[in-house]
Order: structure tokens, then C-alpha cells, then sequence
């Protein structure tokens, strides 16, 4: 018996050994500054992990104006055009991880990604945060899976 085992496990090992890697693709948005220590999204097979992103104006560093809930349609505006530049759309999010500035704020946030998204909606989860980048609102990061 611990004979078959040893075989057993060696044949997985060498199995495992044998399976080719999984492609990974780095994305970064053009418009972002060079000196910016992160991609836009990796790709790892059909997988697409999104950086976390605030409501910055389309080619820009400035937050839209407006709060969190300008903040929040513009995170969606940029997810787009990244996810785009991948082949992807909104539809392929599954998960989003969601940090608020203010808890308070939690429904202006939630009317702003409710409208954002197609009607199935990703899974979700929304935490409170004590300060995020350059003063924003709102942060998202998402998880998405080509189809």
C-alpha cells in the first residue's frame, strides 16, 4: 500500500511539472503617471484582476467633482475603458471590493454602483476606510472573468 502511494504521489508530482504555466499579461492605463509602482489590471488566463481605482477624471490624477457618488460612476467609466483594452466589459465583473471614507455615505455609493452595473450584479464587499488615495471618496477594486 505505502508502495502504490509513493508511485501515486510521484506520478501527480510529475504531472504537475508538466502542465504548462499560466500566461500572465500586464495593463497599465497610458494615461497614468510612469512613476505609479502598479498595473491598471493583470491577466492571468481569464482572469482579470483590477487595481483598485478612485474617481479620477478620465486622463487625468484630479477626483471628479461631485462626491462619492460622481466618484463612484467615474471608477466604472475607467473600469470600462481598461476592461476594454482587454477584450472585456463590465458584465464580466464578479467581485468588488468596496472602501468608503465615510460609511454614512454608503447609500449615495450603493445608488451610484447599483446604476453602474448590468443587472446582475457581482458579488460585494463594502468596508470603511480611515483615508485613501489623494482624498478620495471611494475606492474599488474588482475581480473579472472573460467569457
Amino acid at each position: 500500500m505505502i508502495k502504490f502511494i509513493g508511485v501515486a504521489f510521484i506520478g501527480i508530482a510529475l504531472a504537475a511539472c508538466g502542465s504548462e504555466p499560466t500566461s500572465r499579461s500586464f495593463d497599465r492605463d497610458p494615461s497614468l503617471p510612469a512613476d505609479l509602482p502598479f498595473s491598471s489590471a493583470v491577466v492571468v488566463g481569464d482572469t482579470i484582476y483590477l487595481s483598485g481605482s478612485i474617481g479620477r477624471e478620465a486622463g487625468g490624477m484630479a477626483l471628479v467633482e461631485g462626491g462619492v457618488g460622481a466618484q463612484t460612476r467615474q471608477i466604472f467609466e475607467n473600469y470600462r475603458a481598461t476592461l476594454a483594452r482587454l477584450d472585456s466589459d463590465l458584465t464580466d465583473i464578479v467581485k468588488c471590493t468596496v472602501f468608503l471614507d465615510d460609511m454614512s455615505r454608503y447609500a449615495e455609493m450603493n445608488t451610484a454602483y447599483a446604476a453602474a452595473l448590468p443587472a446582475d450584479k457581482p458579488a460585494r464587499s463594502t468596508v470603511g476606510a480611515d483615508g485613501l488615495a489623494l482624498g478620495a471618496a471611494v475606492e474599488i477594486e474588482c475581480l473579472a472573468i472573460r467569457k
